[in-house]
């Protein structure tokens, strides 16, 4: 029994890092990345392009 108690323990810390991440990666993708890159002046393009990396690295995060 306690066993058990150990492993879903382990498991819900595991899953909290990864919520954290991917809440993490999801923020930075709709607000630092547009912020970045306005303000060094980078095209709309590649704004774009980093926005879905963070996003796609996001949901991987979230996956586990």
């Amino acid at each position: 029994m306690s066993q058990e108690i150990a492993g879903a323990t382990k498991k819900e810390a595991s899953n909290n890092g990864s919520l954290l991440l991917g809440t993490s990666l999801a923020l930075v993708s709709m607000i630092l990345i547009p912020a970045l890159a306005t303000r060094i002046g980078l095209g709309a393009s590649l704004t774009g392009a980093l926005r879905i990396a963070m996003m796609k690295a996001s949901n991987q995060a979230l996956r586990g």
